[in-house]
């Protein structure tokens, strides 16, 4: 059982430390997840806060038929599309003039240090929702395939070409901005 399960719980009988475990451990990347559905850091932020608001007061049973992780990415994520369906009108920022709104630790220039990681972030930015949203899930949180279909309800199958076809889309796209691969 991971911690996730067990600060959860503990919050549910009434510990308030449980539910500040759970922010502090799945905030980042929770955020970095939604910011690839609302391309805004910003709003992406206020969809996390907002989901970790929906687990406190609502209190939605996990069945432990996933990870605790799946299981709040899958809440974020339903979270995202009623935002976006609610706002349907969204003003899309380019990520080049977001760093002039970004706080004075602004979490994604920490996060996208190296020039390698910059470029690869911005190939990220121009593909399709879905492929972005898969290798996201996939390579930089680390879920499984199943655990991936399970947060964007899709098939595991869908998942498997969804990743065949992003990987694919990736390299064009990086291929397109002069990335260099080393062998």
């Amino acid at each position: 059982m991971d911690n996730g399960v067990r600060s959860y719980r503990r919050f549910l009988a009434g510990d308030r430390e449980g539910l500040r475990e759970i922010i502090c451990e799945y905030r980042v990347g929770l955020m970095l997840y939604l910011n690839s559905f609302v391309q805004n850091i910003h709003t992406a932020e206020d969809l996390t806060e907002e989901t970790f608001t929906v687990i406190a007061i609502k209190k939605p049973k996990f069945s432990e038929k996933s990870s605790f992780k799946t299981w709040l990415y899958a809440i974020g994520r339903n979270t995202s599309v009623t935002y976006l369906r609610k706002n349907t009108k969204l003003d899309v920022v380019p990520l080049e003039s977001q760093e002039y709104f970004a706080d004075e630790k602004n979490i994604e220039d920490e996060y996208f240090k190296s020039e390698q990681k910059q470029v690869l972030h911005k190939a990220m930015h121009d593909l399709k929702l879905e492929y972005r949203q898969v290798l996201y899930l996939t390579f930089f949180e680390g879920f499984s395939n199943e655990e991936a279909a399970s947060i964007m309800k899709k098939s595991r199958r869908q998942i498997e070409n969804l990743l065949y076809n992003a990987k694919a889309s990736l390299k064009t796209e990086l291929e397109r901005r002069g990335f260099a691969y080393e062998e």
